[in-house]
């Protein structure tokens, strides 16, 4: 089947090879245009193009999909189907309406409809996550579902583990709906429950904080959402600046009153370790945030302008 790619994120790029390796491969493939990324913001290409260059795949980076001469090229490379997965932008009408585009959107949708559907649903606590193929409308995610499978969220998952499964999930779903509508001319769907649908909102800088005032095990589940990608942090005691937080892992989840002899004979509450919600201990083998309830060990962690490293190295350059 002749198909067209949309795509800009690593998940893309990976299930760009899918597609490549198919009876599917695209004719043409677009993404964002190259923009300055990381700390030293050289401009570089987004891993879409990465992909579609070593696989000596045409690509196109128009500064909008919307444009006439996008659309015109899309419709050049006449392709049955137009795949986004993704994309990053909104692809709006007319094209919506010029080609039949499928969407390959990883949560098990209605639910986490939005840019960051991964990060949310482990942020969440959710048990399981998984990728839904759908016909692109009008609206955030919205339309109808023609192929959904589930994968299970495990207690070790980061970002990184759980989207690599994605995309080979992702990847095998798609050829098996190209499949579909190779054979029968048409993909089967079925219309979602707009009243079950959550949003995923994109990650913000207020997302990275690590909250003291939330119980251990959340702050947990945040640092894996957000890592390697991403990172999460917390403040460093002194006006220190952030410490980076790419692992870590809630212990303690108990609290105890004990008197604070600085107020009357008055109580304070604190986890059993002694930390209060907010206070980052760095005295022992590894940093530990006192939360509410419960205690935050810091295993990997990203000191300010420098690399990520084992806490425990950290902590022994400090004392130095």
């Amino acid at each position: 089947m002749r198909t067209v790619y949309l795509g800009t994120s690593a998940f893309a790029a990976a299930v760009l090879g899918e597609l490549y390796e198919s009876a599917h491969r695209p004719a043409l493939v677009l993404t964002r245009p190259d923009r300055p990324r990381g700390r030293g913001r050289r401009v570089q290409p987004p891993p879409v193009a990465i992909a579609a260059r070593d696989l000596e795949l045409e690509l196109y980076q128009p500064e909008s999909v919307n444009s006439e001469a996008a659309r015109e090229l899309i419709a050049q490379a006449q392709p049955e189907v137009v795949v986004v997965c993704a994309f990053g932008a909104l692809i709006k009408q007319p094209l919506l309406s010029e080609q039949l585009i499928l969407n390959v959107h990883p949560s098990l949708l209605p639910r986490w409809r939005g840019a960051a559907p991964i990060e949310r649903a482990m942020i969440a606590g959710d048990d399981r996550t998984g990728v839904s193929i759908i016909v692109l409308r009008e609206g955030l995610d919205s339309g109808p579902v023609c192929g959904q499978a589930e994968e299970p969220i495990r207690g070790d998952d980061d970002y990184g583990s759980l989207s690599t499964r994605l995309q080979t999930l992702g990847g095998r779903l798609l050829l098996e709906t190209l499949d579909e509508i190779a054979a029968d001319g048409r993909p089967t769907c079925s219309e979602q429950d707009d009243a079950e649908a959550t949003y995923a909102d994109k990650i913000t800088p207020a997302d990275r904080r690590l909250d003291p005032g939330q119980p251990a095990a959340a702050l947990a589940r945040r640092v894996r959402a957000l890592s390697p990608h991403i990172g999460a942090y917390v403040e460093l005691p002194g006006g220190g600046g952030r410490l980076g937080v790419l692992a870590a892992e809630a212990i303690a989840d108990r609290t105890a009153v004990v008197a604070d002899p600085g107020s009357g004979g008055g109580a304070h509450s604190s986890d059993a370790n002694g930390l209060r919600p907010g206070e980052l201990s760095l005295d022992g083998r590894r940093p530990r945030l006192g939360c509410s309830p419960g205690v935050l060990e810091l295993s990997v962690v990203q000191p300010p302008g420098r690399r990520p490293m084992v806490a425990e190295d950290y902590l022994r350059g400090l004392r130095r």
